[in-house]
């Protein structure tokens, strides 16, 4: 009975992400990001073991407030499903993503470049300023493969095989990633055991992603023989060993090439190119949106599924 309460709060949070996308105010991962930035100050030296005690304190906290919670709980399937429920709500970002990634592309369909500019940052850590019509679409497009994998089928898997705790630990791996994850002067060395945490708890939830995108690209157009090829020969030469499976998969999904100069607030890298196909263009962000979309929501069915069997097997002992 605990794992198919475990389903159910997952199947019920997935339906409120998609009915209401993020909590406007008061949103749990806002405030975790803020309690992360003041301790921070406190704890900050530019040393790996500052970052590494850093990451362990905020990410083995949350575990634990979450592994208690169940705990608290046992016996009472239905308040379990709630908490559950409420978890996944609060960490899946798959329809908030999604509505960014569509307002930008309306906002460039309709030529407002000031306004596509101000939604970049809610996408992805690109200067704004420096990006013309061609790049904040590139932007898009890759942000919407990279960050459905982080948003959506990340939370998912763990939350499938670790219930609350998984739930919340990813979460807080990745907003630790964002916030002090990138090879900026500061966050060099201090950054480092966030990187390579959110790194490791990616590594599942990545392939995960390409694969299911390989599985619906006719429904945007595409072939699963290109996305494959663009896996298998594209995604190793990619920075992140996470970003560069859903991105290669979703440049071949698409029929497009990706990669290329990216420019971050920290300076600039070189991104080998992701697929044989054009550079994108304005239409190709809607259909990314509903690549997103497609991989959402059989990432949401996969999980709910291992959930229930997972279940079925203790129930079965």
């Amino acid at each position: 009975m605990r794992d198919g309460a475990r389903a159910a709060g997952l199947m019920i949070g997935i339906v409120a992400d998609a009915a209401l996308g993020d909590p406007r105010r008061g949103h749990p991962v806002a405030g975790f990001g803020t309690l992360a930035g003041r301790l921070e100050r406190r704890l900050y030296r530019d040393s790996r073991g500052a970052g590494a005690a850093y990451a362990a304190i905020l990410t083995g906290g949350v575990v634990l407030a979450g592994a208690l919670a169940e705990r608290a709980l046992a016996g009472r399937p239905v308040a379990r499903a709630a908490l559950t429920a409420v978890s996944t709500w609060a960490v899946l970002g798959g329809t908030s993503l999604v509505r960014e990634g569509e307002a930008l592309a309306e906002a460039l369909d309709a030529g407002d470049r000031a306004a596509a500019r101000a939604r970049i940052p809610s996408l992805c850590a690109r200067d704004p300023e420096l990006l013309d019509t061609a790049g904040m679409v590139r932007a898009g497009v890759e942000s919407l493969a990279e960050n459905t994998s982080d948003a959506v089928t990340g939370p998912l898997v763990w939350g499938a095989v670790a219930g609350v705790p998984g739930l919340l630990g990813y979460r807080a791996v990745n907003t630790l990633d964002a916030m002090v994850g990138y090879r900026s002067p500061r966050h060099a060395r201090f950054g480092w055991a966030a990187a390579r945490l959110d790194d490791l708890a990616n590594l599942v939830p990545a392939r995960l992603a390409a694969a299911v995108t390989v599985a619906v690209a006719p429904l945007v157009g595409g072939a699963p023989r290109d996305a494959v090829r663009a896996w298998r020969r594209d995604a190793a030469g990619h920075p992140s060993p996470n970003a560069g499976p859903v991105e290669a998969t979703a440049a071949g999904a698409l029929g497009l090439r990706l990669g290329g100069t990216t420019t971050y607030a920290h300076g600039a890298e070189e991104r080998p190119s992701l697929g044989d196909g054009r550079a994108p263009g304005l239409a190709d962000l809607h259909r990314a949106a509903r690549l997103s979309r497609l991989v959402a929501g059989v990432s949401g069915v996969l999980a709910v599924g291992v959930a229930a069997a997972g279940g079925e097997r203790r129930t079965a002992r």
